[in-house]
């Protein structure tokens, strides 16, 4: 019988996988936007150094099990002298691995942005970091951010794998409750409803962006 009360006692371990948790996902969430805005607009680029090291990167990690990279992270480069705590690794290989998809993400709504916008905005004389800043990365962006909401939660969920490097995020303080209580349903009960609560908050932010971004193209953009 379910019986979640007897998580009542746990709470605090929860909080703070939880806390971890968020704390990765927001810092990963920042880092793999920042990569994959550089690797979008070197993807659309014309120069073809610039294009071909953005190609390369997209298609090594969109084709690499995260688990690999993580490993690699945590356990293969102490061998070559460089250490970085479990915590770091995480946020670090989950903003360079996502990053590649964000890139993806951006790169269509830069694509599907109608020609003859950009074509009138040269007409009246914008320079092309104009032509970024005002016209094309705020069509885009407002484009793209649905697809940017799903691979942000898959980020979110995603971070239960770092479990298996020692960090006692959310999915590795249950594991740890679990085999103290003997109790794993309702552990997993609990962790589905903290999964969910924290995906819901994003998926919260992903949809105000959303509107402001709209508002900002409505006020003249």
């Amino acid at each position: 019988m379910l019986d979640l009360s007897a998580m009542a006692g746990y709470l605090p371990e929860f909080v703070e996988g939880f806390i971890i948790t968020a704390q990765v996902s927001i810092i990963s969430i920042i880092g793999s936007f920042i990569v994959g805005l550089m690797v979008a607009l070197a993807r659309v680029s014309t120069n073809k150094i610039f294009n071909f090291i953005s190609l390369i990167y997209v298609d090594l990690f969109r084709n690499i099990p995260f688990i690999v990279l993580i490993f690699f992270g945590y356990y293969g480069l102490p061998e070559i002298g460089i250490y970085i705590n479990a915590f770091w690794t995480g946020c670090l290989v989950l903003s360079i691995a996502v990053g590649a998809y964000v890139g993806e993400t951006i790169r269509a709504g830069i694509l599907g942005i109608d020609k003859g916008i950009i074509e009138a905005a040269r007409s009246f004389g914008f320079s092309k970091l104009k032509l970024y800043r005002k016209i094309i990365l705020p069509i885009s962006l407002t484009v793209s951010v649905r697809p940017l909401g799903s691979v942000f939660i898959n980020l979110i969920l995603t971070t239960s794998i770092l479990s298996t490097i020692t960090l006692n995020e959310l999915t590795g303080v249950s594991k740890v409750i679990a085999s103290n209580t003997f109790r794993p349903f309702e552990v997993y009960v609990f962790l589905v409803l903290l999964y969910g609560a924290l995906t819901f908050v994003i998926s919260g932010l992903i949809t105000l962006w959303h509107k402001r971004l709209n508002r900002y193209l409505e006020e003249g953009v």
